[in-house]
């Protein structure tokens, strides 16, 4: 089958092959055929090593498909089923979860960085984040696959296993933004965009999008923001708008020190700084002891949007069936796996007004 292989960490291209295989499923696992798959940001920072990813291995973890086959004790899917693919799914039975908190269930995680699922001939390869979605087909945990209604296109559930989950769930989950809040949002990729919907969603009044590239604002606009600048621009919004007291909500969708710190000098006095961007693990933000405790801001980590994946997926798609949420609209360009590595290329020069990239595999 045809899967798009990481070799090295380091490497700036896919080697997209059509020798892969894969084998299973086996007990408590399910076989998915892979329709489409978001390009996203977290794919180049696996590529690069910003994020924790195991090379070689198939690269991809957005993504919809249609069930192929269930393993032995799998009773809640079956052929046919279509699925979105979670890279975070709960096994319900960690710490984690029994606290509720199943976005930050480990179980999956290891056995990502335990388990080979790919094979070309003799040689393993895993999956990123236990997935692995630029392939035409992956095994993966049954929790990892949750079923959505036939009629849902397969681009659009897609969008939601990760870039909708994570932003719109640090709105809804992690921030549990309120009815006419004001927020500053840096960031109007895939990600950031789900977070101005979510704010929207919310009743926020005030969404001030945050990009220096300025064909980036009209989009932000269209899915919701009330303004949009350039970070340089930030300062004077933020006396204009707020009588220079700030925002009650910052959500950094880029993971950087200057973002992050940005965010901070830029919500009220009592106000939330959301972390939604993967930054890399030496990147050190710096504060005061003194200023954190004199302005009692919080600083809160936003993993997957604070997610509980059946819940939330089943809430994103009433969302977008009530015309709340615009998933279609997100889908800047539909590519063949064959122009993946150019995909690719499109999202690290991100100069353009492109939200999400989606392979489709006919």
């Amino acid at each position: 089958m045809r899967a798009a292989v990481l070799h090295e960490i380091g490497n700036d291209k896919l080697d997209l092959r059509d020798d892969v295989t894969v084998a299973g499923p086996g007990p408590g696992e399910v076989r998915v055929r892979v329709r489409a798959s978001g390009i996203c940001h977290s794919d180049l920072s696996a590529m690069t090593g910003t994020l924790p990813a195991m090379a070689p291995g198939v690269v991809g973890h957005e993504g919809a498909g249609e069930v192929l086959a269930v393993g032995e004790g799998v009773d809640h899917l079956q052929p046919g089923d279509h699925v979105t693919m979670s890279f975070v799914p709960p096994c319900g039975h960690c710490p984690d979860c029994v606290r509720g908190e199943l976005n930050l269930c480990a179980v999956h995680v290891v056995e990502a960085f335990t388990t080979a699922r790919f094979r070309i001939g003799d040689q393993q390869l895993f999956g990123f984040s236990g997935l692995g979605t630029f392939a035409e087909e992956l095994v993966v945990p049954a929790p990892a696959a949750v079923k959505v209604d036939a009629d849902v296109p397969f681009e659009t559930a897609a969008l939601i296993a990760c870039g909708v989950l994570t932003g719109v769930g640090a709105v809804l989950n992690t921030a549990k933004v309120e009815p006419g809040s004001t927020a500053i949002v840096y960031g109007c990729g895939g990600v950031g965009i789900s977070v101005i919907q979510g704010l929207r969603i919310a009743g926020a009044t005030t969404i001030v999008a945050v990009d220096p590239v300025t064909a980036k604002h009209d989009v932000a606009k269209r899915f919701g923001a009330t303004h949009a600048v350039t970070p340089d621009q930030v300062e004077e919004t933020k006396h204009q708008l707020t009588a220079s007291q700030g925002f009650d909500h910052a959500f950094d969708v880029v993971g950087a020190p200057a973002t992050i710190r940005a965010g901070w000098d830029h919500v009220r006095r009592g106000g939330a700084v959301v972390v939604v961007g993967a930054g890399k693990a030496d990147a050190m933000v710096e504060f005061s002891a003194q200023e954190l405790f004199l302005h009692d801001k919080k600083i809160l980590g936003s993993l997957y949007g604070s997610a509980h994946v059946e819940r939330d997926t089943a809430a994103m798609l009433r969302f977008w069936r009530a015309g709340m949420l615009d998933l279609d609209g997100m889908i800047s360009r539909r590519i063949a796996f064959d122009d993946l590595n150019a995909g690719l290329d499109t999202l690290r020069d991100g100069s353009g007004d492109v939200i999400r990239q989606v392979v489709t595999f006919e």
